[in-house]
């Protein structure tokens, strides 16, 4: 995959254990826990962030089936996001846990391997799919 000409982000991931599993709840309030087996895309997102709406309203076809969960710390996501496409997870301790303090960030995470392979700052779906293409397998 060529990278373009837009944005990009260049955090190197961070040495830190990875969650094998995701505890919290939908935008709805049904709970939910996520085991985690293969690399995901975990996509945290936050109120008023275009890259964010443009994740939540996406068919996130850019993403050639990488697994995906959108996160969220609150539940008070504003307009768009609280009426998205994609479901919401609202995981803040599972957040915490990933060392994500400032979203919209992204992590691809592999569970069985224990580690974040790569992650950045989000600016759209076409952008992390093209800044973690060299790390999928």
């Amino acid at each position: 995959m060529t990278p373009d000409a837009g944005p990009h982000s260049f955090d190197r991931a961070r040495d830190r254990v990875v969650p094998t599993s995701i505890h919290g709840h939908w935008l709805n309030g049904e709970s939910a826990t996520i085991i985690l087996e293969h690399p995901t895309l975990i996509v945290a997102i936050k109120s008023n962030c275009d890259g964010c709406v443009a994740f939540v309203n996406s068919t996130l076809e850019e993403l050639n089936g990488q697994p995906v969960i959108i996160v969220s710390a609150t539940d008070d996501l504003e307009g768009e996001l609280g009426n998205a496409r994609r479901q919401v997870l609202v995981a803040p301790e599972f957040l915490e846990a990933l060392g994500v303090k400032w979203p919209p960030f992204y992590l691809l995470i592999d569970p069985a391997a224990g580690r974040v392979v790569t992650e950045g700052v989000v600016f759209g779906p076409g952008q992390v799919a093209n800044e973690i293409a060299l790390h999928r397998r």
